[in-house]
Formats: structure tokens, C-alpha cells, sequence
């Protein structure tokens, strides 16, 4: 008998790589993973940008020739005879901000105060902060703008989807003439035409009794009353809205629809005696509509800085009439308080848009991918 060593078989724990080994491999490779990830990416690029606009907007209220930290002090001096160390220390809470510090450490306390949702003190109504102002007010834009935009929206893929099937015919001529006159006019003239027709031409609407955001001496709630209250506050400034942007709407629709019809796929669609409307809905309107949603997700984002001058003229307290005032009245802390929103809503606007056309075509996911 052979007295050759028998070969021992190699233990579980001998082959296995150690567990520490595993889980850093596993972790570098969900690193990498993230970090090539568009979602990501597009993320990083977006908290970027809200960081640098804030940036600018701190500097550029101190680096400005009569920097209006400069201008409330002086003025505060001049007329409540404060000294320089008070008119400072009124300056500091009403800018949400320690001015005798260095300005790098007013910067991160700004920066702080940011994130924590502290945008000081309204010079004009002393005490209230700015995030209660425009928390009041931002709710009537995004309630009248809202409604109007989605209105115009949906009224104009409608539209400019059959002016497309009916090119050339009475109707496609008559729609063309009006959404490229109703897309060619100004907001503000618009305003002045509606008042003019809906006020004092046929008198259907009372342009005095409709100021405001509802009537005094209804209890807001979630009432049949108060939301028709509302809804009449709001019909001149979401009508002006929904005519000023209800042409781009339906000439956008009509000229995708166009492009559409023309594709392989839709004519093959009929080749094989599809109904014509599971054609219009399935293969025409969904692909015509996507670059119409992102231009939608956009619209929400400029929204809250486009309504000031509707808001002025209908005298309707949304954001808009709140950012005037505050210009008219130099009250800097609401106007960057508006201006960080503004911004912010934009680049959240143009960050889900672009998640939300990945998510509609399922080829710009792949290329993104």
C-alpha cells in the first residue's frame, strides 16, 4: 500500500476571501455605480447651481455701489437718530445676519440660516419674517397661475392636435390666425383687453368687487363657498394667464403633431388597419405631446417670477404684487427672500422635467443610461 499523503480538501474558510475583502469591493462598485448614474449627475449639478446663485445673491447685495445694507443703516441714522452700532444691530436682525462679523462668517452663517429657512425680517412690517410673507402669498399664485396653465395646456393639445389632422382647412386657418395673434401680444395688453370686454363692455364680471384674493367676510375652508369666492377672485387673472399662453400651446402641438404624422411607424399604424383612435391616441398624441410636457414642467418654474405684472394690474396678492411692493418699498430681505425662491423653483422645474422626459421616452433613458 502506497504510502503517498492523501490530499486534505481545502476548508470553506480557506477559499473564501476574507468578508472585509467583499464588502469594500461591493461598496466601491455602488460608488462607482452612483457616481456614473445621470440621476445622480443631474442632482449634483442642480445643488451646484441653487448654491451659486445663492452665493451671487450675498455678495452682490454687499459688493453693489449704495449696497442696501449700507442704505438701511444710513437711513436708520438719519431718521430714528440711532448710532451707527444700533442702525448695525437693526441691520443684523432684519437681514438675518451678524454685519460686525467677518464677511466670510456672515457668509456660512447665511448659507445656514438658508438651509434652516431663515430669510430674516420684512423692514416694512417689523417683526414678520419673510418666510411667513411668502408662505401667504405664494399659495394665490401657484392657485390662479395653476389652474390657467393647465387649462391652456390641456385646451391646446386638443387644438393643435386636430388643426394638424385638418391642415389647410377652415378651421386649422381660423385657430392659426388667433393662437399666433394671442402668442404675439403682451401679457399686460392682454390684461387691459380683458378688463375692458369682461368689466365694462358686457359688465359679466366686476373688476372692483373681484380685487383680492376672496371677499371679506367669508371664513376661509374647504367650503362650496369659499372655493367659488376664490375662484371668482381669481377668473380675470387666470383668464389673462390662460390666453397668454394658450397660442404657444396649440401652434407647439400642431407643428409636433405635423412632424408625427409624417413617421414610419404611424403610416405602418394605418397599413395594418388600426382604428384611427387608438392611431391618434397611442401612436400621434403621446409621442407629439412629450416635448409639450417638458416645456409644461418649465412653464411651473417661471411661473412664480412671471405673474407681477398681472398681479399689479388685478391687484391679486400673489408673489407677484408681494415682489413689487417690496421693490417699490425697498424692502431687500422679501426681494431676495422671492428671488431664492424663484430661482430654487426653476432649477427644481428644469431638474424634474428632465427626469420626467427620461421617464415619457424610454429611448432618452436608454442614452442617458
Amino acid at each position: 500500500m502506497s504510502n503517498a499523503a492523501i490530499p486534505v480538501p481545502e476548508t470553506a474558510a480557506s477559499t473564501s476571501q476574507p468578508s472585509g475583502a467583499i464588502s469594500i469591493t461591493s461598496i466601491s462598485r455602488l460608488i462607482s455605480r452612483v457616481f456614473r448614474s445621470y440621476a445622480f449627475r443631474a442632482t449634483l449639478q442642480a445643488i451646484f447651481t441653487i448654491w451659486l446663485v445663492l452665493t451671487s445673491t450675498f455678495f452682490l447685495i454687499r459688493l453693489l455701489p449704495s449696497s442696501p445694507l449700507d442704505v438701511y443703516v444710513e437711513d436708520l441714522m438719519r431718521t430714528r437718530d440711532y448710532t451707527r452700532e444700533q442702525a448695525m444691530a437693526k441691520a443684523s436682525l432684519m437681514f438675518s445676519t451678524d454685519l460686525s462679523l467677518p464677511v466670510g462668517e456672515q457668509y456660512l452663517k447665511y448659507l445656514d440660516n438658508v438651509i434652516h429657512l431663515n430669510l430674516g425680517n420684512s423692514i416694512k412690517s417689523s417683526g414678520t419674517s419673510v418666510v411667513q410673507i411668502i408662505a401667504a402669498y405664494l399659495p394665490w399664485t401657484l392657485f390662479s397661475v395653476g389652474l390657467a396653465l393647465l387649462i391652456s395646456f390641456v385646451v391646446g393639445l386638443g387644438l393643435g392636435m386636430l388643426m394638424a389632422y385638418w391642415r389647410n382647412s377652415l378651421f386649422d386657418m381660423v385657430m392659426t390666425t388667433i393662437a399666433s395673434f394671442l402668442s404675439s401680444v403682451p401679457s399686460y395688453i392682454i390684461a387691459i383687453q380683458v378688463v375692458f370686454f369682461f368689466g365694462i363692455q358686457t359688465k359679466i364680471l366686476s373688476v372692483a368687487a373681484a380685487r383680492g384674493a376672496y371677499s371679506p367676510g367669508i371664513t376661509p375652508g374647504f367650503t362650496p363657498e369659499f372655493l367659488l369666492d376664490i375662484i371668482f377672485h381669481a377668473a380675470l387673472p387666470s383668464l389673462t394667464y390662460l390666453l397668454a399662453t394658450f397660442g404657444h400651446w396649440t401652434l407647439s402641438m400642431k407643428n409636433s403633431t405635423l412632424g408625427v404624422l409624417g413617421e414610419e411607424y404611424v403610416q405602418a399604424a394605418h397599413a395594418r388597419g388600426l382604428g384611427r383612435g387608438r392611431i391618434i391616441l397611442a401612436y400621434v398624441g403621446r409621442n407629439a405631446s412629450l416635448p409639450l410636457f417638458t416645456q409644461l414642467a418649465l412653464s411651473v418654474g417661471f411661473v412664480v417670477g412671471g405673474s407681477i405684472i398681472i398681479e399689479k394690474y388685478f391687484l391679486y396678492p400673489g408673489i407677484g404684487l408681494k415682489l413689487f411692493t417690496a421693490i417699490h418699498d425697498r424692502d431687500y430681505p422679501i426681494m431676495q427672500g422671492i428671488f431664492i425662491v424663484i430661482t430654487v423653483t426653476i432649477i427644481i422645474s428644469n431638474l424634474l422635467t428632465d427626469f420626467l422626459y427620461g421617464r415619457l421616452d424610454p429611448r432618452i433613458r436608454v442614452a442617458k443610461g
